[in-house]
């Protein structure tokens, strides 16, 4: 029995040293660099995508890139297909993936995430002058435009309303314009980035959900120091007013709550 014991120690003080050894790993080479390298799609506007002059930009980016010089070190980004952006973490292609990256608990048992730095809603979108849809529940008999398997489209069914199908949500959007639809239940960063591009629509939210989806930034399991600097960085970013700036700029308003 004491030998157990003493081999069961010995095998914990291994654990611990290892941890040990792990813990600040990533931060250390990153520093070491002077490279923060962050994995991307380059393909997803406003978030991540590639402007007029083919300069990779998007709200995203932006983040990226403050997180970065508050580390002290050089925002590296590497584009790559959704599909492939998180394995990349394994492969040690990036030191995270910024990339509306949904906080899951799923995702948390294997990787870590930053704070969360954007969260989006459900959001009831009617035409401007519309005064009878006032809440989700107004939905009951009204058409509205939904991509039919979306949860989006479960919501506006669960609510009694009458799917009219579509692929997506600009032309969720036009079928509301034209009268076609009452109503599209859509995501809120969907709705403020249109607006931002397109003030004038005539087009309004009449009711959200309460509970948001966050999106964090996703690194490898392990380096607390790493998940603690760039969780400073995020709430500097927000204390300064840098984040309020981005966030102005991409979608009109705030969109960390």
């Amino acid at each position: 029995m004491k030998r157990l014991i003493t081999l069961l120690a010995a095998g914990a003080l291994s654990l611990a040293a290892v941890a040990a050894a792990q813990a600040g790993a990533d931060f250390d080479k990153i520093k070491k660099s002077g490279e923060f390298r962050i994995g991307t799609e380059g393909t997803y506007a406003p978030f991540t995508y590639h402007d007029a002059d083919n300069k990779l930009v998007g709200f995203d980016v932006e983040i990226g890139r403050e997180v970065a010089k508050r580390l002290g070190v050089e925002a590296k980004f590497q584009e790559g297909k959704w599909d492939g952006l998180i394995a990349g973490l394994d492969a040690d292609r990036y030191d995270a993936v910024i990339n509306q990256v949904g906080i899951t608990e799923e995702r948390k048992k294997k990787y870590d995430f930053s704070d969360p730095y954007i969260a989006s809603k459900a959001v009831l979108i009617v035409k401007a002058d519309n005064a009878d849809i006032k809440g989700f529940a107004d939905l009951k008999g009204k058409k509205s435009a939904q991509s039919l398997t979306s949860n989006f489209g479960k919501l506006a069914e669960k609510n009694g309303a009458e799917l009219v199908g579509t692929d997506g949500f600009d032309q969720s959007i036009q079928l509301v314009l034209t009268g076609r639809a009452d109503a599209t239940i859509n995501d809120s960063l969907s709705f403020y980035d249109f607006k931002k591009h397109k003030p004038d629509a005539a087009v309004k939210i009449a009711a959200q959900e309460e509970n948001a989806d966050y999106s964090g930034i996703i690194m490898r399991k392990g380096d607390a120091e790493l998940v603690a600097a760039i969780n400073k960085a995020l709430a500097d970013i927000k204390a300064d007013g840098t984040y309020k700036k981005i966030a102005d700029t991409y979608f009109g308003q705030d969109v960390s709550q």
